[in-house]
């Protein structure tokens, strides 16, 4: 298999407070990763390095073999590695093709002259093309403002897809929805993700989720990795399932396992 993600020795910290120590995380092509911990366990801070937003204090982040560690998030972007966010990054007066016809003119332009034509055939065709894919084309016209939580999701995803990545990072990409709608949104996601041979990384809360969707886990705690293996592995692991998932080890609820 081929490494698409290396993440070598990375610490963080801020101030009195290590935000990621030690870590060491390999991903191969084509791997479906669920990232999960705690509030505060680091796993938000490691995509925040792996996408360029912090900086580490030491260490190195290597994508497809090349070191992107210094690199500003777009061109980390233009590198090959996309991004969803928590809460979508969109423009709530502007429709839903609107937002996907700013993500693909961005892409296409890199480089070029900010007064060419933003409405072309072939970019109408090409918008309407992904709206089909991620199930939200019966929302073409309507305004993000108006739009539900879930569709926003599908839409920052979307937007984040048109810049032709290898790797994508999802950043808790069921929460605000309803746990009708969670299984239904990752299965569009997921598909349209592996359907084009992406690998994946999602940081989730969900344990249903990341059981149903992930090929594998790693699991934070305390800034650093508590374990990293095979899915069911990592969730039957008696420290994960304490520290991470919430239940006592005698098989009790000690906490909810979204945290």
């Amino acid at each position: 298999m081929t490494t698409i993600l290396e993440a070598r020795n990375i610490n963080r910290s801020f101030g009195a407070v290590v935000a990621a120590r030690n870590i060491n995380v390999t991903v191969e092509e084509g791997e479906t990763v669920g990232i999960i911990g705690a509030n505060g366990a680091g796993k938000t801070t490691f995509v925040n390095i792996v996408t360029g937003y912090v900086k580490p204090s030491t260490g190195q982040i290597l994508l497809a073999g090349t070191d992107i560690t210094r690199l500003e998030p777009r061109a980390i972007v233009l590198a090959g590695l996309a991004r969803s966010f928590q809460i979508p990054q969109l423009f709530a007066s502007a429709t839903v093709f609107d937002n996907l016809l700013y993500a693909v003119g961005i892409a296409e332009e890199r480089g070029r002259p900010f007064w060419n034509r933003l409405r072309t055939a072939e970019r109408l065709r090409r918008c309407d093309k992904v709206l089909e894919e991620f199930a939200i084309a019966e929302y073409r016209d309507q305004s993000v403002a108006t739009l539900p939580q879930g569709v926003r999701k599908l839409l920052d995803i979307a937007m984040a897809m048109v810049h032709g990545p290898r790797l994508v990072l999802l950043d808790e990409p069921t929460s605000g929805i309803t746990s009708e709608e969670k299984f239904p949104l990752m299965d569009i996601v997921v598909g349209a993700l592996k359907e084009q041979g992406l690998t994946v990384l999602f940081i989730e809360h969900d344990m249903e989720v990341v059981s149903r969707y992930a090929d594998r886990v790693i699991a934070f705690y305390d800034g650093s990795i508590l374990a990293d293996g095979p899915t069911a592995q990592v969730l039957a692991e008696p420290s994960v399932r304490e520290l991470v998932i919430g239940e006592h080890l005698d098989g009790g609820e000690g906490g909810n396992a979204r945290h």
